[in-house]
């Protein structure tokens, strides 16, 4: 049984307690958000600022079958929550800019508020001034011809939105996640920083001060540098996960506590429910959290098997416990489908090498080859699997923890979906 008793608490009652607390935090948290949503419905409009995330042009057929032409709008409040709203085709592009408007969502529902609705608007006013996430994406496309290239720079990079054509495309391929950061970029990340920290540290330590611990400081330097970026990119829901279990899983690894445990999931994953509970209804972040899920699976069934064939088969499980999600919400497939486990592993080279260059101001070295890439003829399938198909893998997941029996059906039905998917060629 993997959910054994957590070694963090020393009797049941620290247990309770801490559930004890995590509730508080969850229902005082949720008590601000529907506080911050009576205000905004308590009048039938209400003026709010915030951030446009999207900018796109839509068309469509009237009633009276004439055909429409406007732009839609996805922003951000400065409360968190996010919205649709449209705008005449005059309007200029002001995508990543903040604005001032007046909106009309007295008649939403709490669940609306927490997910995502649409409202009548009417701008007020648009902040011109750069905001310093639109300043790197300018650094970043001075660097490019190609509109495609650079925002999937901007992607990595800022965690702007993919075009819809590069996300279709990209599902299609099977590596839509590699341009979703992440807590793969995370770790990524956090790779790098240690890197470029070690040696100096070691340097100055030798001379300076060796009564330091290099494990807690190295952590220190890394935590708040990814901290920042994290408030740069304004905590993406995969993020935030990343970074809070990074904390915990450090917290427990220096007390000597088991890192790889699925209680370091669980307990990440109360945390930061309770701080944000809007995160309840994300999909992004309870894909992050299954991805995970069955890493810390395999690592603990398997851990007996030597680091370089975990190294080698972790993407490949990943991939084939993942699939049956992908289809799911996606339903996208194709012949290079499988490949994504090979483009996986060499982003891991590719994604620190692109970062160094773009700072060397060299940042097209790699276009060529993403030119190649976005340009790839691409025989398109769809597949769809009905909702009950996707319960019954939750349930033998869950079921995974107390025997290795479910997890080795879990990769069978996995299997058998992507022989299935392949067949269809």
């Amino acid at each position: 049984m993997l959910l054994e008793r957590s070694t963090l608490f020393k009797s049941k009652k620290e247990f309770g307690s801490f559930l004890l607390i995590i509730s508080v935090i969850f229902i005082y948290a949720t008590l601000i958000e529907y506080n911050n949503y009576k205000n905004l419905t308590q009048f039938d409009s209400a003026i709010i600022s915030a951030t446009i995330l999207k900018q796109y042009t839509k068309t469509k057929q009237t009633k009276k079958g004439n055909t429409r032409t406007y732009q839609v709008l996805k922003l951000k409040s400065d409360n968190g929550y996010k919205f649709y709203t449209t705008r005449g085709m005059k309007f200029p592009n002001s995508k990543g800019k903040k604005i001032t408007l007046e909106i009309w969502a007295g008649d939403i529902s709490f669940y609306q508020y927490i997910t995502i609705f649409y409202a009548r608007s009417v701008v007020i006013n648009v902040d011109s001034s750069l905001t310093n996430k639109q300043k790197v994406n300018l650094f970043i496309a001075s660097q490019h011809k190609d509109e495609k290239i650079t925002n999937i720079y901007q992607a990595l990079y800022t965690a702007e939105p993919l075009v819809y054509e590069l996300q279709r495309r990209f599902s299609y391929l099977g590596i839509s996640h590699l341009f979703a950061i992440s807590g793969f970029h995370l770790g990524v990340l956090s790779g790098l920083l240690f890197f470029i920290f070690k040696y100096p540290y070691k340097f100055l330590q030798n001379k300076l001060f060796p009564y330091r611990s290099y494990k807690v400081d190295s952590f220190m330097v890394i935590a708040f540098f990814l901290f920042i970026y994290l408030l740069f990119l304004e905590s993406p829901p995969s993020l935030l996960r990343a970074f809070v279990m990074l904390i915990i899983g450090f917290i427990i690894y220096d007390r000597g506590l088991k890192v790889i445990s699925i209680w370091t999931l669980l307990l990440t994953i109360l945390l930061i429910l309770s701080l944000f509970p809007r995160l309840i209804l994300s999909l992004g972040f309870w894909l992050s959290v299954i991805g995970v899920y069955n890493i810390f699976l395999f690592l603990i069934y398997f851990k007996h098997l030597n680091k370089f064939l975990q190294f080698i088969l972790i993407p490949i499980w990943v991939y084939l416990l993942m699939l049956p999600y992908s289809l799911y919400i996606f339903s996208n497939f194709s012949i290079y489908h499988p490949l994504s486990i090979i483009w996986t592993s060499l982003f891991t080279i590719f994604y620190p090498l692109s970062i160094f260059f773009h700072i060397m101001g060299f940042g097209d070295i790699f276009d060529g080859i993403l030119g190649n890439f976005i340009n790839l003829q691409i025989d398109k399938l769809s597949i769809s699997f009905g909702v009950w198909w996707m319960i019954g893998d939750l349930v033998l997941l869950l079921l995974s923890m107390w025997k290795k029996v479910f997890l080795i059906m879990v990769l069978i039905y996995s299997i058998l979906i992507f022989i299935y998917a392949v067949n269809q060629f």
